[in-house]
């Protein structure tokens, strides 16, 4: 068993993304750097930390480790997508709020959506210069603001469905443009401010989820022997991946509550 901890983690510092790393592999293999695959932290991290949980508590403890690593990840990946998502709607704001000072003046709709393209970056300028590809052929600019698969897609869509509403109706597009963006800021801010409202029921949630870590660690500290009980396999396995899997279903569960809550 010692030598498949020793391995793993000689296998996890062997793929560990950095420079050195990289001239140990292409000291291995020579490999054309169009064929590289780039391993990412977390693949190492992983094996070394499924290496010492082998070693140190065997099957239950590699499981309990694999469950809150992956919920760890999870919690962070949503974290970071909910970032990257206000960061788009913002770019969508000020797309938007260029859109309709263009369209006040007078621009031509095709004009007004180039000018909103270069004020906007990714898949929303994406949508923009689709947007003014399409009025400036003749079309419905409203094609342009579809199926674009960004995190802002339910934004991008509300916008192609004012777009046609005003061509259909002959309402003032401008007009109708400049409700959709008070109403998308509201949204934000909305969320904003329900977001910093939970930030306490989030941080309840974390300390409760910490509260049996403390409990083990003071248990040991005390000479109970906590550890052994965990990492000792049969009834002391199962606790310790029963209690795993509900602290990270009691962590996701608040996340879910708290998005459904902002959304």
């Amino acid at each position: 068993m010692n030598i498949t901890v020793l391995l793993m983690i000689a296998a996890s510092l062997m793929i560990v993304p950095c420079e050195t790393a990289a001239d140990r592999l292409r000291d291995l293999a020579s490999i054309p750097a169009r064929h590289r695959i780039r391993v990412r932290f977390e693949v190492p991290a992983l094996i070394a930390l499924v290496g010492v949980c082998w070693w140190a508590g065997g099957v239950p403890a590699v499981i309990a480790a694999v469950v809150m690593a992956a919920t760890l990840y999870k919690r962070r990946r949503a974290r970071r997508f909910e970032q990257a998502r206000d960061a788009e709607v913002g770019v969508v704001l000020s797309g938007l709020e260029t859109l309709t000072a263009e369209l006040e003046v007078g621009a031509h709709p095709a004009t007004a959506c180039a000018e909103a393209a270069d004020e906007c970056v990714g898949p929303v300028a994406g949508a923009f210069r689709a947007a003014a590809a399409r009025a400036r052929l003749g079309g419905s600019a409203a094609g342009g603001f579809e199926h674009h698969e960004s995190r802002v897609d339910g934004e991008l869509v509300r916008i192609a469905n004012v777009w046609a509403i005003a061509e259909t109706r002959g309402l003032a597009l401008a007009e109708l443009l400049g409700a959709v963006r008070v109403d998308l800021l509201g949204r934000q801010r909305f969320r904003q401010r329900t977001e910093a409202g939970l930030a306490g029921a989030r941080a309840t949630a974390a300390v409760l989820a910490g509260l049996p870590l403390l409990g083990v660690g003071l248990g040991q500290l005390m000479g109970a022997s906590p550890l052994s009980v965990l990492f000792g396999g049969g009834l002391g396995g199962v606790m310790l991946v029963t209690g795993s899997i509900l602290l990270c279903v009691g962590l996701l569960w608040t996340d879910r509550i708290v998005r459904a809550v902002t959304e």
